[in-house]
């Protein structure tokens, strides 16, 4: 079955970096597309950036200029690099092949930024 698993969350103060990495199984993921999206307490979750199969990304306005993503298809993975970031960037981060998905979200991973 599809599982994805994502790691590098963590506790930071503003203006500092992350780098978050979600493991895929159970798809020809070289083959997919992927994004990240994040979900704030009390929040929908939103996207936040895009990863096309060819490479081709696309971002949230929110996190433009300072957050990038990128794959690694012979590890079957995909990166979010978070630099400059900001208290409001506060939430849990998932990955997944778009925001209406059918396959089940794995648990995320938190990210704190403390102003």
């Amino acid at each position: 079955q599809v599982q994805l698993v994502e790691s590098g969350g963590g506790y930071v103060q503003a203006g500092g970096s992350l780098r978050l990495s979600c493991a895929v199984s159970g798809i020809i993921f070289r083959f997919n597309a992927m994004g990240w999206y994040r979900q704030a307490p009390g929040k929908e979750r939103v996207f936040v950036a895009f990863i096309t199969s060819g490479g081709t990304t696309n971002y949230a306005d929110s996190v433009k200029g300072r957050f990038s993503i990128s794959r690694d298809n012979a590890k079957n993975t995909v990166y979010l690099q978070m630099n400059s970031l900001r208290p409001e960037d506060t939430a849990n981060y998932y990955c997944n092949t778009g925001l209406y998905s059918d396959y089940p979200w794995g648990q995320g991973t938190q990210v704190t930024v403390s102003s």
